[in-house]
């Protein structure tokens, strides 16, 4: 885990997860992919294998040994519900998510389908719960839209839209059922325009549904040159937060100890559907 993030709208980023392939437009310019790939072939570095997908099981009890409540980015360096995650460990990552509830968790797919399929498979008392938050990815007409239907066919106490990188008016937006929406333009080197009246439409739109809007970037090739300031003002909402109080030094390592036991038993189910921190899985 990685305590502080350059993120504006999480504290912290969790990765059992780490790797991942592309599926959409908005995959393109891979801020996760770019650096995961600078460290590649560097013997022992968390990304010796670059952006390869791959399972890291001694990051799952992670959040359980941090005693100060946090916003967490789950898998920023991956997709949790990529096809070649397997089911048990996915929903491992859920049931550290109900023990270590002092957390807010923000968990972000462009795998909406799978989302919505696993989230009806799992019990429904672990995938409702209000310290998590579920959201996918919405770059697109063709490809970003479609991802919210399935989102508000998921079982979810939260859920919400990361649009960014917003790439094209997205027109009118079914806000239905959603508590939270992201909007930033692509940064970095190749970065795609984002015209401003996008942005608009879709702040207006949350205004009009009563949905908390949070103005992430105007991007380019030099994000803090253009800034996040949406005329004359930052926009910095959240949906209503709901955590639990923090639990005493023994009940947290008590849960601890729960999730090791199941680490164990998970991996050795998976191991040999996917490869763990020394294994290469795809490329």
């Amino acid at each position: 885990m990685s305590d502080g993030s350059s993120i504006e709208w999480t504290d912290a980023t969790w990765n059992p997860v780490r790797g991942c392939t592309k599926i959409s437009p908005g995959c393109k310019h891979c801020y996760a992919e770019t650096f995961a790939e600078r460290w590649r072939g560097i013997p022992g570095h968390p990304y010796e294998q670059g952006f390869n997908l791959r399972l890291v099981p001694e990051k799952l009890a992670e959040p359980l040994s941090w005693s100060r409540s946090r916003m967490i980015f789950v898998n920023s360096m991956s997709d949790q519900f990529h096809e070649k995650v397997p089911v048990a460990f996915i929903k491992a990552v859920f049931e550290v998510m109900e023990l270590a509830d002092w957390h807010i968790y923000q968990v972000l797919t462009k795998r909406a389908n799978r989302l919505r399929k696993l989230t009806h498979r799992f019990a429904r008392s672990l995938v409702e719960q209000k310290h998590v938050w579920l959201g996918v990815s919405v770059e697109d007409r063709k490809y970003g839209l479609p991802r919210i239907d399935a989102l508000r066919e998921s079982r979810a106490s939260v859920r919400f839209l990361s649009i960014e990188p917003l790439l094209e008016d997205l027109g009118r937006i079914d806000l239905t059922g959603i508590d939270w929406v992201i909007v930033g333009g692509e940064s970095g080197p190749g970065a795609r325009p984002m015209k401003a009246e996008w942005v608009y439409s879709i702040r207006d739109q949350c205004q009009d549904a009563s949905v908390p809007f949070f103005f992430k970037q105007w991007g380019g090739i030099r994000k803090k040159e253009t800034g996040r300031a949406l005329s004359g003002r930052t926009y910095d909402e959240f949906p209503k937060i709901v955590r639990s109080p923090l639990p005493k030094r023994e009940e947290r390592m008590r849960r601890a100890r729960v999730i090791e036991k199941q680490v164990q038993g998970i991996l050795s189910r998976v191991s040999m559907k996917i490869g763990t921190q020394k294994q290469r899985v795809c490329t």
